[in-house]
């Protein structure tokens, strides 16, 4: 496919590289695109459908895109929130940072949200069960440069032209209430929390939610794709054998890069779940990834 699009709000885990293997293996009813997790929303937003629920537990990456479809926030304020506030950073760097991120927590503002995301450690979301931002900072008070500010503008612009071309709901709501809602025609495209992560965030998941997940997808009769992770160099996704053993499986080589060293090239064997024969399948390892292998 085309060039993929980056949302301008980054999350660890973006599905970027993926983007045009899932999208090849998707086989879209006409009906509405539903993502119970949205996430980047990068896979949604890049598959383009005319009718569109992106939905997530958390609240603020809601709020942002709500702002853009209300017009709250646009390019243009967008432009100068980031410009202003990032002169201030360049000149008074961490604290001002600190500032921003207590401010975010009492008024839970979207352009801070943007702000926090784009000059934290490592572009990370991360919340606490309280649902308080407390991602440190990342140690680039220069962080808003001319050019970074226009890339992030561009993509405010990108995906509120989308928005407005299209049917594109945004709702913050429990996977359970998503799934519990679906017609016919629907396709589900599910990017949950990947089970074994920390379990002191607000979006922890577990076993009792990876079960539920699977039986509410099953019982919807509505054709979905899973993304999840299947194995890397430390374990393996026992799930994949027992809780969705019902299911068709695919897989695809992915490297996540948290941080600037080597060791912290992280190989990931991804994992597609799908409830319909895969159109593609197991994708053999590119070139590239036969070199990075060799980093190990």
């Amino acid at each position: 496919m085309s060039k993929i699009f980056v949302p301008p709000i980054k999350i660890q885990g973006i599905k970027t590289k993926l983007v045009s293997w899932i999208i090849e293996n998707v086989e879209f009813p006409e009906g509405r695109w539903v993502e119970p997790f949205m996430g980047s929303g990068v896979v949604g937003f890049n598959f383009g459908a005319k009718n569109a629920l992106f939905c997530d537990s958390n609240p603020h990456l809601i709020n942002f895109y709500q702002s853009i479809k209300k017009g709250e926030i646009t390019p243009a304020v967008a432009k100068a929130f980031l410009e202003r506030e990032g002169q201030i950073l360049t000149e008074k760097g961490q604290k001002h940072y600190y500032y921003i991120r207590e401010r975010f927590n009492k008024e839970n503002q979207p352009l801070d949200f943007l702000f926090l995301n784009r000059s934290c450690f490592n572009g990370m979301i991360r919340f606490n069960s309280k649902l308080k931002f407390n991602v440190p900072f990342g140690h680039k008070p220069f962080r808003f440069s001319k050019a970074y500010v226009t890339k992030i503008t561009n993509q405010i612009r990108w995906v509120e032209a989308r928005i407005h071309l299209n049917k594109w709901d945004f709702k913050c709501q429990s996977f359970k209430v998503t799934l519990s809602n679906l017609s016919k025609n629907d396709f589900v495209y599910c990017d949950p929390p990947y089970i074994g992560r920390h379990v002191d965030y607000f979006d922890s998941w577990d076993e009792k939610d990876e079960l539920s997940l699977h039986d509410l997808l099953l019982n919807s009769k509505v054709k979905f794709i899973l993304s999840t992770w299947d194995t890397n160099k430390y374990r393996s996704n026992e799930f994949l054998n027992t809780v969705w053993s019902d299911c068709h499986k695919i897989n695809k080589t992915h490297f996540y890069h948290l941080g600037g060293k080597e060791k912290n090239r992280n190989e990931m064997l991804e994992a597609l779940v799908l409830n319909y024969q895969p159109f593609v399948e197991t994708a053999k390892p590119t070139q590239q990834s036969a070199m990075q292998l060799k980093l190990f």
